[in-house]
Order: C-alpha cells, then structure tokens, then sequence
C-alpha cells in the first residue's frame, strides 16, 4: 500500500498563509461592499436584539480566520479522496458569503440577499459535514460560522421585511 504523506513544515505553513491570505481576499472583496455600511445599518429599522454595526467587524475577523484554518486542515490531507471536491465546495461557499454584501449593502436587494443567505447557510452545513468527515476538527471549526450564519439568516428576513422601502 502505498502511503502519501503530509507536506513539509515549510510546505504547510506556506499552505496556511496560503489559505489566510486566499479567505482575506474574498473577505476585502465583501468589504469593498460594506464601506458604507455603518451609515446604511443605522438608517434601518432593526428588531431589538440585533447587534451594534461594531460587533460585525471582530466576529467576521474571527469568523474568516477559523475558515481559513478549518480549509488549510483540510487540505493537508493529501490522501483524502474527496479533499478536492470538498475544498472546491469551500471555494463556492466562500463566493456566496461574498457576494451577500454586494446584494445587501450596496446593491441594496433584501429579496436576494435573503436567497444568497439561505444558500449560503446550506453551503456552509454541507461543507462542515464533508470537513468532519476528512479532519473532525476541520469540521468543528465552522461550526461558529455555521451558528452566525443561522443568525444572519434571521437578521436578514427581519431586517428587510422591516425595511420595504430600503430593500
């Protein structure tokens, strides 16, 4: 039989700066949405539990990070037969995160960004599960995003039936 082994210590630190700097670039593409959105959330009508526009930028931070960790675990499992198909369902969910923002704040469609979150929280559920099943604590490790994601969801549904007029 034969076995692969890990990469190198250089080959997988390379790898996860790799995957931090990849989860950073389509986190600042979401940004480039959100500049104004401190200004746009302020002027919403927003249900009482909703968090402060603070709390979104640290929790995102936290949020990108345990991502690109959960996908550099996954990916250093060389032998893995589904590493590729799984890490390609990373990419995609990743996409779909993004674009949420461009739907929301700056393109200002509360019906597709509604869409955009519910497709991403099943993105999100299924690459979880299929990160558990290559690397248990890659698994675990979006289980935060999963849980935030959910919230979005909801935030999101009361947020733009709050606001007919602004999305």
């Amino acid at each position: 039989m034969l076995l692969l082994s890990r990469p190198s210590r250089v080959a997988q630190a390379l790898g996860l700066l790799g995957w931090l700097l990849f989860v950073s670039v389509a986190a600042a593409l979401g940004a480039q949405a959100s500049r104004s959105a401190p200004v746009f959330y302020a002027e919403l009508t927003r249900p009482a539990w909703a968090p402060p526009a603070w709390v979104f930028g640290p929790v995102w931070s936290l949020l990108y990070t345990l991502m690109a960790v959960a996908a550099w675990l996954v990916w250093r499992e060389s032998a893995a037969p589904a590493r590729r198909a799984v890490l390609g369902l990373f990419v995609v969910q990743l996409a779909v995160n993004a674009l949420w923002s461009w739907l929301f704040f700056a393109w200002r469609d509360g019906g597709l960004a509604m869409l955009d979150v519910l497709l991403l929280l099943a993105l999100v559920a299924a690459t979880a599960w299929r990160f558990g099943r290559i690397r248990r604590a890659a698994g675990w490790l979006l289980l935060p995003y999963l849980a935030w994601v959910s919230f979005a969801s909801v935030l999101t549904w009361t947020v733009w039936q709050l606001n007919p007029q602004l999305l």
